[in-house]
């Protein structure tokens, strides 16, 4: 099953963040969900120093209230949702955050189906956006926001249901290279994913040759987002400010646990955002090779 193009989807490319999927069929749920055994290693888990986002609908007296949350297989539907306060009422007052003042990030349960949207905030308080999913399954929405009156980024979470029969994807293997689908860019991933603070650096080429020339997406030159197997969480990860224009994009990244994971870096050139897409396992004894420019055959997983 392969995730719809990301110029389809867009995305924002200020602060990268890093997304928790897993496999459960919870709803809106308020508190965390569980978490799933095959995401361990060493059979146990390592917890952050703090709760991720995204686990809870509702946070602070802010409640992410989803309003559509059936959808079929393959059909736009218009996705509304309100975000309401402490006192009960609906939300209408957001800070920008990231250029934007909403950003809703999509992903199903298998970690496949990735999206990154910016809803549009209506006169009545509503936020709407047109969406489709290509395949059947539980998806998870992930509202990024900043409310006026807290002053504060909150990322909270709630699911939707697509109609269909449904099949799960198995992760693709571990990799330091992901072609764009549809294209002749590839990205090279450097640096060692570890639980703790970890640097990574995303080399981006075209036709085999470096990408000296990206361009500013809503801020900066990369957007990351990693998802990972068996657990639902949301972590902001921010790049590091660059002078130049590529081929390196730099993350500061604070992987909480051990366990495999999905990033996804959306970049822009050409007037064009693509996302590259790779599987990680966190915790592994060995580094990545160090970036270098990737062969770009235009083969391969990725958006």
């Amino acid at each position: 099953m392969g995730v719809s193009t990301a110029a389809k989807l867009g995305g924002f490319a200020v602060a990268a963040v890093v997304v928790f999927g897993g496999a459960y069929g919870i709803g809106a749920a308020v508190g965390p969900v569980g978490t799933d055994q095959n995401a361990m290693q060493g059979g146990a888990m390592q917890h952050a120093a703090h709760e991720p986002g995204g686990l809870r609908a509702s946070e602070q007296g802010y409640t992410f209230a989803v309003q559509t949350t059936a959808f079929a297989e393959g059909q736009p539907k218009q996705l509304e949702f309100r975000i309401t306060g402490p006192d009960g009422g609906t939300v209408t007052a957001f800070d920008p955050n990231h250029d934007r003042r909403m950003h809703l990030i999509v992903a199903r349960r298998d970690l496949s189906g990735y999206q990154h949207l910016h809803p549009a905030l209506g006169a009545d308080g509503v936020w709407r956006v047109q969406a489709a999913f290509a395949d059947a399954g539980q998806y998870r929405l992930f509202a990024d926001f900043v409310p006026s009156a807290l002053k504060q980024n909150l990322t909270l979470g709630a699911d939707v249901s697509v109609s269909g029969e449904a099949s799960a994807v198995p992760l693709p293997p571990p990799s330091d290279t992901a072609h764009v689908e549809d294209s002749d860019y590839a990205v090279r991933l450097g640096g060692r994913p570890v639980v703790g603070e970890a640097k990574l650096v995303l080399s981006v080429s075209r036709g085999g040759a470096p990408v000296t020339d990206l361009q500013r997406y809503l801020g900066a030159y990369g957007h990351l987002v990693a998802l990972r197997e068996g657990d639902l969480g949301y972590l902001h990860v921010h790049p590091e400010e660059s002078a130049t224009a590529g081929p390196d994009i730099t993350f500061s990244a604070a992987f909480p646990s051990a366990g495999r994971y999905r990033l996804y870096l959306d970049f822009q050139h050409g007037g064009v955002v693509r996302t590259a897409e790779f599987t990680v396992t966190v915790g592994d004894t060995g580094p990545l090779p160090a970036p270098a420019p990737a062969s770009g055959d235009g083969h391969g997983h990725g958006h």
